[in-house]
């Protein structure tokens, strides 16, 4: 991905068919970049895309810019677009994020693109085998004791590191099948309700992984599709 903002990797990656680029831009940096896509590709014009807002260069450039949550009831102000999508994204919403991988896990609370709490640690799982019959039963029997024992452990990190912080969003991360076993836990019952964000490719997560989701998380999305 194509962050121009050194961002982690979120649902979009360049497509070379489609000539476009993925960034992740936080609020505050958000207005010098749509004027600097605005003295790249010349004047644009807003219009409303699918939940997004899209901004059209005359050049034929086009970028989709979407908010890292919905309003809930809780739009942005401002005097055009632009200015509501900042003031929507720049809101202190608090989410709590999953990252999970096979080698170990990185659970926390961000809000403001900062995290208020957090908690990282390793657990190995083991990698699918080629082997055949009995051995290959027991292997994959050992490889499944392993990642339930990693998705109750991540789950009940993840709750006690949520407990009295009022999450309202969830972000899971890492692997998608470890992830949503994460939250289908029982000791994550109580956060059943909340939404969900996109999901977010992350390498094995650590606290330096977990700092840079947390900062992604809380920031806009762009893609832009460069003029054929």
């Amino acid at each position: 991905m194509d962050s121009g903002e050194g961002g982690i990797a979120m649902d979009s990656a360049r497509s070379p068919a489609a000539q476009s680029r993925t960034a992740v831009v936080p609020a505050a940096r958000f207005a010098g970049w749509v004027e600097r896509f605005a003295a790249s590709h010349g004047e644009v014009r807003e219009e409303p895309h699918d939940g997004g807002l899209l901004l059209r260069a005359s050049d034929g450039a086009t970028a989709l810019l979407r908010a890292p949550w919905p309003d809930d009831g809780r739009p942005g102000r401002g005097a055009d677009g632009v200015q509501r999508l900042v003031s929507l994204a720049s809101q202190e919403r608090k989410i709590g994020l999953i990252l999970v991988r096979r080698g170990g896990f990185a659970v926390g609370v961000a809000s403001g693109g900062k995290l208020l709490a957090s908690k990282t640690g390793s657990r190995y799982v083991q990698s699918r085998s080629a082997a055949g019959g009995s051995s290959q039963q027991r292997f994959a029997r050992r490889r499944e004791n392993q990642a339930d024992a990693l998705t109750s452990a991540v789950a009940t990190h993840a709750e006690a590191v949520f407990a009295g912080h009022a999450v309202e969003y969830l972000l899971p991360g890492g692997d998608a099948a470890l992830a949503a076993a994460v939250f289908a836990d029982p000791a994550l019952r109580g956060y059943a309700q909340r939404s969900k964000l996109p999901f977010m490719a992350v390498p094995d997560p650590n606290a330096t992984v977990l700092r840079r989701a947390a900062a992604d998380a809380c920031s806009l999305r762009i893609v832009v599709t460069d003029p054929v």
